[in-house]
């Protein structure tokens, strides 16, 4: 009896630290294919806060983003 239940403890555990690291290797692989964030929309956003980006800032914000997702 005390066994049984041991053994389904064990693979909740197992399962569960297979499922993080899992759904986490899934997550970092499809954002890095589909940013969630491009060019044109970080041109949109300085632009609407007054600023006119030069292509620059723009790349400098985009390897920010991407050192972000790494």
């Amino acid at each position: 009896m005390l066994h049984d239940i041991l053994m389904i403890v064990i693979g909740l555990v197992a399962g569960l630290i297979i499922g993080f690291f899992g759904a986490r290797l899934f997550m970092k692989k499809y954002l890095k294919k589909n940013p969630p964030i491009d060019e044109n929309m970080i041109k949109v956003m300085m632009s609407s806060m007054g600023r006119t980006p030069s292509q620059k800032q723009v790349n400098q914000v985009m390897k920010q983003m991407q050192k972000n997702y790494k």
